[in-house]
């Protein structure tokens, strides 16, 4: 089957295969793009990692092999540099490989690392961007990341840094008039909130903590930088965990849509008849048909 506009067949490369870096969204897999699509359908293998949503991965094509290479709470099932030589081998081995990564790729998910390896062993490599888990978590729970009455700015940090420490720029963090998004600031949370407090944010500053945003599992928990650690003990949530910090959470209430469910349906329509709550484009229906052709 040909959608008018995708190309049947991949780029000959001489025998040296070709490695798609790509970027999968934050779970959703309707967030997934396009180009994204497309090349995961043409890969030989996919190397992928923990943080890919359920069903992404059923939209490879059937025949190719799949390699878990993920990492959860500092549990490495492949180290990075090992990720690295299987993506070197796997391309020199003449395969086109989908290495398929949550979120963005070069976005705190190590693209830069991966790529510098393909680069030098003279792998060709193509990199697909992805809905970023900040962007699309926030989206999903009604939180925008700026607002020109709350926030004229965004920073983004980490919350588990290489050497498992939470030293942040604090003093960056901290500035009034911006929205911080921390990855990965559930094991840190309570430091993260002391710190942030402590370089001048009010304790009544608005926070919310967001388990696996976009997905079934998603659960937000607002609160404030002196409440938000024990809301968040109290219900008990579990990684993946993004952290918002700043005025525009307190919009959560009032803009959030998204309820989790059998059909994902927006808290806003959850009346609408089925039919009206589901729609696939054709040619993205198109897509996710062809491995089955």
């Amino acid at each position: 089957m040909q959608v008018q506009g995708i190309p049947s067949s991949l780029p000959n490369h001489g025998g040296t295969g070709t490695v798609y870096l790509i970027g999968a969204g934050p779970g959703d897999p309707e967030l997934l793009t396009l180009r994204a699509l497309r090349r995961l359908q043409q890969a030989d293998v996919v190397v992928y990692d923990n943080l890919i949503g359920d069903g992404i991965l059923a939209l490879a094509r059937r025949s190719a092999e799949r390699i878990y290479a993920g990492k959860r709470c500092s549990r490495h099932s492949m180290p990075q540099e090992e990720i690295n030589k299987l993506l070197v081998s796997l391309a020199l081995a003449g395969k086109c490989v989908a290495r398929l990564k949550g979120g963005d790729p070069f976005f705190f998910g190590r693209g830069g690392e991966e790529l510098e390896a393909l680069a030098s062993c003279g792998i060709p490599y193509e990199v697909v961007p992805g809905v970023t888990a900040a962007n699309g978590i926030a989206s999903y729970a009604g939180i925008p990341l700026t607002h020109r009455d709350y926030a004229q700015s965004c920073i983004f940090a980490t919350g588990h840094l290489k050497d498992g420490t939470v030293n942040l720029d604090w003093e960056a963090l901290a500035r009034p008039h911006q929205t911080a998004v921390i990855y990965m600031g559930l094991g840190g949370l309570p430091e993260i909130c002391r710190q942030l407090v402590r370089h001048g944010l009010p304790v009544t500053t608005p926070a919310a903590a967001v388990q696996s945003g976009t997905t079934q599992e998603q659960r937000v928990v607002p609160g404030t930088l002196e409440t938000l650690p024990d809301l968040v003990a109290a219900v008990g949530l579990k990684s993946p965990v993004l952290l918002i910090v700043g005025k525009v959470v307190k919009l959560h209430r009032r803009l959030a849509w998204f309820a989790p469910g059998p059909l994902d349906r927006p808290a806003s329509i959850s009346n609408k008849p089925p039919n009206e709550l589901h729609y696939l484009d054709p040619v993205m229906l198109a897509l996710m048909q062809r491995h089955n052709t």
